[in-house]
C-alpha cells in the first residue's frame, strides 16, 4: 500500500504511478491528504478503484493555492498524460461539422472532426439538417464551391448561383461580408443577420442600386423560410446545458443536451466506467474544450469550487442549478428518457424476446436464414447475425444452393443450415442464442433435422409471413403475438433483413447470368 504521510492537508492534484512508474490516474482534492486515506478503505471502494488500488506504487502531488486551480492543473494534467483511469471522453457517436474555410474567399463544407484551419460550427445530430442548411447557404449567399478557384467562371457562375471571385466579379471584402453574416446564421444569430440585411437593403435602395438591393431582399425571404423550418422563436436570452446519466452494469451512461436561448440545438452521449467522483470529473474535461453556458442543469449537487472553475474559465458567473420541480426538472426527465432510448431500447427487446419465447438464456447474437430465387432458377440462401439487438453486418452470409435443383425450399433452408453449422464446428466457434428461419413449420421442421444430425441444440423457430405466427418446435399451434410486441417487431425486423440480403444476392447472380 502506497504511503500517505508526506502528503500536506492542502488543495491540489495527486498523481498515481505504477512500478513502471506510468501515470494511473490524475485526481484533485480540496484536503489530499485526508483525499489520499479513503482509497484506503477498501470497503468504501468502487470494483474499478480497487483494481486501481492494487497497482499503485508511488504518489506524486502538487499543491495549488485554491480548489479552482486544482481543477485547471487536474484537467492539463490528464490532457498531456491521458491516464488508464481517468475518463476517455469519446463520444459514442461521432457527428459531423460546417466548417468555414480559412482563405482569401472562404468556402463552407462538411467536416468529420475538427482538423485543419477555419472556424467550425455544430456538431450537427441530424445529417440533413446539416445538409439542407449548408445548400441553404451556398445557394443564398453564392459562396463559391470550387477547391481550386479557375480561371474562367464555372456552370455556377452562369445560373445565377456563384459570384465568381475566380474573375473578380466580387471584391474579398464584399465576399467576407457575405461570410460574416454566414457565420452569425451558423452561430444561431438569425435576428442579427437580419437586421444587417434589412439595413443593407435600405441603404442600397437610396443609392438606387436596385439589383444590389432586390439580392439583399432575397436573401432576407430566404432567412425568413430558414426561421419558420428551424424553428428558431428564442424563449430565453441565455444557453443551458442539461445533463442527466444512468449507471448500469458498474457503467455510466450520461446525456448532454445544449439549449440554445429555449430551443435544442444538440445532444451528445458518453459511456465511461464509475466511479465516486465522475459527475466532476466529466464536467471539467467537457467544458474544458466545449463552450460552458450560463447555466448547467444536473440531477445533483455538486462542489461549489467546480462552478468557481466554470465562472473562471467562462469570465463571467455561471450557475449550477438542481430542480425539484417545474420545467427544468421535466428536462432532466427528457434527458433520462432519451438515455433509455439511445443506449437500452436493445436491452428491451432482447428481454421481451427471452420472456415470449422462454429462453434459457437471452438471444444477444441471432442468425436468421432465408432463401431466395425466381421461378427455381438462382437459387440462393441469405444469413444475417444480430447482436445485442443490432445487425452485425461482419458476420452476414450468402450461400449458392448446390444440391437443390428446382423449386425445394425445405431442402434449400437444410443445405444452408448444414453448411453453416457444420463449419463453426470444425473451426469451433460459438454459435448464436437463438436461430430464426423464414418460413412455416416444414421449414422449421428441415432445419431441426439437420441440426439434430450435426449435434447442435440451439433454439430455433420460424416466422410465417401469412398472418407471422412464430412455430415453435413442441408446441403443437403456432404462436401469436400482437403487432404492436416488441418481441415480434424485433423477429420481423430480422426476418426483413434477411430476406432484402438473399434478394440482393439473387439479384445479382441472375444478372452475371444476363451478362454472360
Amino acid at each position: 500500500m502506497f504511503s500517505i504521510t508526506h502528503l500536506p492537508k492542502k488543495p491540489g492534484c495527486y498523481v498515481f504511478h505504477n512500478k513502471q512508474d506510468r501515470i494511473l490516474y490524475v485526481g484533485k482534492a480540496k484536503n489530499l491528504q485526508k483525499r489520499l486515506k479513503s482509497y484506503q478503505k477498501p470497503s468504501r471502494l468502487d470494483p474499478k478503484t480497487k483494481h486501481l488500488v492494487k497497482q499503485i506504487h508511488s504518489v506524486d502531488f502538487i499543491v495549488t493555492d485554491n480548489e479552482v486551480e486544482a481543477f485547471l492543473l487536474e484537467n492539463t494534467l490528464i490532457k498531456k498524460h491521458q491516464p488508464k483511469y481517468n475518463i476517455n471522453l469519446k463520444d459514442s457517436k461521432s457527428y459531423s461539422y460546417i466548417r468555414i474555410t480559412d482563405e482569401s474567399f472562404p468556402r463552407a463544407v462538411i467536416a468529420r472532426r475538427k482538423s485543419g484551419k477555419g472556424q467550425y460550427f455544430g456538431p450537427f445530430v441530424s445529417a440533413a439538417n446539416r445538409d439542407y442548411i449548408l445548400q441553404f447557404l451556398k445557394k443564398t449567399f453564392h459562396l463559391r464551391t470550387c477547391r481550386k478557384m479557375p480561371k474562367k467562371p464555372c456552370l455556377r457562375y452562369h445560373i445565377h448561383l456563384c459570384d465568381a471571385p475566380c474573375i473578380g466579379e466580387i471584391s474579398a471584402e464584399e465576399y467576407n461580408g457575405q461570410i460574416k453574416t454566414v457565420k452569425q446564421i451558423l452561430k444561431g444569430n438569425i435576428k442579427q443577420a437580419t437586421e444587417e440585411i434589412n439595413h443593407d437593403m435600405n441603404q442600397f435602395s437610396k443609392q438606387q442600386q436596385y439589383e444590389h438591393a432586390l439580392r439583399k431582399r432575397n436573401q432576407l425571404t430566404a432567412l425568413e423560410h430558414l426561421k419558420d423550418r428551424q424553428n428558431m422563436q428564442r424563449q430565453k436570452r441565455y444557453n443551458e446545458d442539461i445533463i442527466n446519466y444512468k449507471i448500469v452494469d458498474d457503467n455510466v451512461y450520461l446525456m448532454l443536451f445544449n439549449v440554445y436561448k429555449g430551443t435544442l440545438s444538440n445532444k451528445n452521449d458518453f459511456v465511461f466506467s464509475y466511479h465516486n467522483s465522475f459527475l466532476e470529473e466529466f464536467i471539467t474535461q467537457y467544458y474544458s474544450d466545449h463552450p460552458i453556458p450560463k447555466e448547467l442543469i444536473v440531477p445533483e449537487s455538486l462542489d461549489e469550487s467546480l462552478k468557481d472553475f466554470l465562472s473562471h474559465k467562462k469570465e463571467s458567473k455561471v450557475r449550477i442549478t438542481v430542480p425539484k420541480r417545474g420545467e427544468k426538472k421535466q428536462l432532466l426527465r427528457l434527458v433520462k428518457k432519451n438515455i433509455d432510448i439511445t443506449f437500452f431500447a436493445n436491452t428491451k427487446k432482447i428481454a421481451a424476446l427471452q420472456q415470449r419465447l422462454r429462453l434459457h438464456e437471452k438471444p444477444v447474437v441471432i442468425e436468421c436464414f432465408d432463401i431466395s430465387h425466381l421461378s427455381g432458377t438462382s437459387t440462393v440462401g441469405s444469413m444475417v447475425q444480430f447482436r445485442n439487438g443490432k445487425p452485425d453486418k461482419s458476420n452476414y452470409r450468402r450461400f449458392r444452393i448446390r444440391t437443390v435443383k428446382g423449386i425445394d425450399d425445405f431442402k434449400a433452408i437444410g443445405e444452408v443450415v448444414r453448411r453453416r453449422y457444420t463449419r463453426l464446428l470444425k473451426e469451433n466457434r460459438s454459435f448464436p442464442n437463438l436461430i430464426i428461419i423464414d418460413g412455416g413449420r416444414g421449414q422449421l421442421n428441415s432445419a431441426l433435422s439437420i441440426l439434430e444430425d450435426i449435434g447442435v441444440t440451439t433454439p430455433v423457430i420460424s416466422i410465417a409471413k401469412r398472418i407471422e405466427e412464430l412455430y415453435i418446435p413442441g408446441r403443437i399451434r403456432p404462436l401469436l403475438l400482437k403487432k404492436d410486441d416488441i418481441a415480434l417487431q424485433y423477429i420481423q425486423q430480422i426476418r426483413d433483413e434477411a430476406h432484402r440480403f438473399a434478394i440482393k444476392y439473387n439479384r445479382l447472380l441472375r444478372t452475371k447470368k444476363v451478362i454472360s
